[in-house]
């Protein structure tokens, strides 16, 4: 009888990442973009066949990654999922990735695309969303990856998924978006972290500049030349660059800073589009928005 041959010490091991989560929240651009990047890709697996499905990829000489998608389309049957990865997981490396989205994100795609929820036409879709979201709590808890895709849309969404299965710089692993308020206005919901820049002179109070925005290079010069904005831009700089490799390694996807000044339209913006300056040198991803620099 011949012998089954050894191993090959210098090929790659077998890998297998399961998608699940919220529907509307990217789980098939995600499966898309693994499949782009050569995983033998596979959407809605009955849950029963996913411990047969890790063995074929495991014994296969052909297809070392391999990707599959599961969701709430499965019914019932979702809720052996817990033990039916912990067998899988068993059998070959795998990796659990979770997506979810913001409430509001969700029901804003769905009323973009026009589609039911899986889970029926007979109540509102805000109502299937946090129906499903209940529902999926127990498969969240073990997932690796848990990506909130509020933010994302569909190229930022592939870009980040290639970033953590392709390689990559940790530092691109997250996305930063520096943001302008007013507290006049209230504070943005989505804020991780909120800094009040009340503090600094206000050049609304100078005529030159009261029609004026942060980001005309006049007031930004002004900004800039007390001390004090000078010491808290560097203060800033310096604990941002020491927590967010942290937060990388928590395996968040992105984070939101806040700058709020009174009106948002001349300390915040100026101070803004400054952090996302020292941010980016230090290589991370960042993007700014001013959301009342308009407003006033």
């Amino acid at each position: 009888m011949p012998r089954k041959a050894a191993p090959d010490p210098e090929a790659p091991q077998p890998e297998l990442v399961v998608i699940t989560g919220l529907s509307g929240s990217g789980k098939v651009t995600v499966l898309k973009a693994l499949e782009d990047m050569g995983y033998y890709s596979v959407d809605n697996l009955p849950v029963e066949l996913i411990p047969k499905f890790g063995e074929l990829v495991r014994d296969s000489p052909r297809i070392r990654r391999a990707a599959l998608l599961v969701d709430i389309r499965e019914g019932e049957s979702l809720e052996r999922f817990p033990s039916v990865y912990a067998q899988l997981r068993r059998t070959i490396p795998s990796t659990l990735v979770f997506l979810e989205a913001s409430e509001d994100a969700l029901v804003r795609r769905y009323s973009e695309t026009r589609r039911p929820h899986p889970l029926g036409k007979d109540q509102s879709v805000a109502r299937s969303l946090r129906r499903e979201r209940r529902k999926l709590a127990p498969i969240r808890a073990l997932a690796g990856h848990i990506i909130n895709t509020s933010k994302f849309n569909v190229h930022e969404l592939r870009e980040l998924i290639a970033e953590k299965f392709h390689g990559g710089s940790e530092l691109s692993k997250i996305m930063v978006y520096v943001t302008s308020f007013g507290y006049r206005y209230g504070v943005p919901a989505d804020s991780d972290l909120v800094f009040d820049v009340r503090f600094l002179p206000n050049p609304n109070y100078l005529r030159q500049f009261k029609k004026l925005s942060g980001r005309h290079p006049q007031v930004a010069r002004y900004v800039r030349s007390f001390p004090q904005t000078v010491e808290f831009v560097e203060r800033i700089s310096q604990l941002l660059v020491y927590l967010l490799p942290h937060y990388i390694r928590e395996g968040k996807s992105y984070l939101t800073i806040a700058f709020g000044c009174t009106g948002g339209r001349h300390r915040s913006v100026m101070m803004a589009d400054e952090i996302r300056k020292r941010l980016a040198r230090h290589g991370f991803r960042v993007k700014t928005t001013h959301r009342d620099i308009e407003k006033g």
